[in-house]
């Protein structure tokens, strides 16, 4: 091969963003090739939707296999350049003045052929540099592909993080209004009692609030120290042979670091706010208590409110996972009366279930098989459990509820002429949180769904 056309050939193995050989090699849909980890940093930095750096063809999918190919092709172009290299002063043993083509992985040295013989090296394994390189780049792209992966986790979380601090600030101001509409609704909760319970929710929410901002920004300078790691480890894989294996003789790489770093990444804030106990709450709720007789229950292995939800919360770029387990067992009911005017009172008790959706539908929504949380007419509190967290989250719309998941008997008070539909947790007479301003303007059944573990 001439010297025009080996130059030919190695510029098609180069990739157009790092000006280097091809390390793992992607190809993406225009048909140009690049370097996953070059690719990787450069859609990150671009804009959304992701275009080719070369051509600016649109790229509908996220990832891409290892052009296997490729990737042989440019160890070759490696080999290549190491094997011209070998004539360089630097790499001629000076006491037998012959190429060190060989790496002792004993001594972590590299050895001409009558070194690699004599008596402090003949009994050490020797093998080729360029072998011993290769497979040094292939364990840090696979601790790179890693380190990317936690990478992409710390973005979604990060992204959720900054979201919950939007949302729970909205939430703070939709529970002073619940709180306002209670104490002004109910005759016996005094003023002097609302200014407190408005005032320490205040406090407790700032509080909060600073927690979350702190989380975001922990994890935004994590985000920054992993995509750093991540770029030195590129820049580590595109080094010549000679020069990657020095490295590795001095000692632990960067990568090493992102086992530490794993280990400390920011957790989440969980914002959870007090509930302030009203006394003689219940009682005077209970002069409303009516009796609910359920009829039209029915054991289903699935509720799609719950994996509506689930799959809200997971969002995008959440996890692809089957949330509902294929035994579970969730008992549906609905009221043998609706409502369609007056002030109602009842309970509903909720220990010991895992998931739980209770409060009012339509009859519409009622008859239909698809339960889901886009319909119009429910108002729903609804209970989800992932891992070991619970989570509360109210319909129409769908807004996340940050208070402590009642564990026993829930109050339920229809105001419906007022508009008004409020939770209550028995137990310490305290509000949940409350649907406010409603025109209710059909038969509404009370709902309940559970499932057990």
């Amino acid at each position: 091969m001439d010297l025009d056309t080996l130059q030919v050939f190695q510029r098609e193995l180069t990739c157009s963003i790092c000006m280097n050989w091809f390390l793992d090699p992607v190809t993406i849909d225009c048909g140009h090739s690049f370097c996953r980890p070059c690719l990787s940093l450069c859609w990150e930095e671009g804009q959304t939707p992701r275009s080719c750096p070369e051509c600016s063809g649109l790229s509908e999918r996220p990832d891409f296999k290892t052009n296997i190919v490729l990737k042989r092709l440019a160890s070759l172009a490696r080999q290549v350049r190491a094997d011209h290299n070998h004539s360089s002063e630097e790499q001629i043993c000076v006491t037998h003045q012959e190429a060190k083509g060989l790496f002792c992985e004993a001594d972590q040295t590299l050895l001409c052929g009558p070194c690699s013989e004599c008596p402090e090296h003949a009994a050490h394994s020797h093998r080729p540099i360029h072998r011993v390189a290769e497979e040094s780049r292939e364990k840090l792209m696979k601790r790179m592909r890693t380190l990317w992966k936690l990478r992409e986790e710390m973005k979604s979380s990060l992204n959720q993080e900054a979201n919950k601090t939007q949302s729970f600030e909205n939430y703070v101001a939709l529970r002073k209004a619940m709180i306002t509409v209670q104490y002004q609704r109910i005759p016996l909760l005094l003023q002097e009692d609302e200014k407190l319970h408005l005032e320490a929710l205040e406090q407790e929410a700032k509080e909060i609030c600073q927690l979350l901002k702190e989380s975001v920004f922990k994890m935004t300078q994590q985000g920054e120290i992993l995509r750093e790691m991540y770029r030195e480890l590129t820049e580590m894989c595109h080094k010549p042979d000679m020069e990657l294996l020095q490295v590795r003789k001095k000692g632990p790489v960067p990568s090493c670091r992102s086992e530490s770093v794993q280990l400390h990444l920011p957790q989440p804030v969980v914002p959870e706010l007090s509930v302030w106990p009203m006394p003689g709450l219940i009682d005077w709720l209970r002069q409303f208590q009516v009796y609910i007789e359920l009829h039209n229950e029915r054991v289903t292995h699935h509720f799609p409110a719950f994996e509506d939800l689930r799959c809200l919360l997971a969002g995008p770029d959440g996890p692809d996972v089957n949330y509902t387990p294929p035994r579970s067992k969730y008992f549906l009911a609905w009221g043998a009366e609706s409502f369609t005017s007056g002030q109602h009172y009842w309970e509903v008790d909720v220990a010991g279930c895992c998931n739980w959706a209770i409060g009012l539908c339509n009859d519409s929504w009622a008859r239909e098989n698809d339960l889901t949380l886009d319909s119009k007419g429910i108002f729903l509190l609804l209970c989800i459990k992932e891992n070991s967290q619970y989570s509360l989250f109210t319909s129409s719309p769908l807004l996340p509820q940050y208070v402590k998941k009642p564990l026993g008997q829930v109050g339920m008070f229809l105001d419906y002429d007022g508009g008004i539909l409020s939770f209550f947790n028995v137990a310490n007479s305290s509000l949940i949180c409350s649907f406010l301003y409603c025109s209710f303007s059909s038969p509404l059944k009370p709902f309940l769904c559970s499932r057990y573990p």
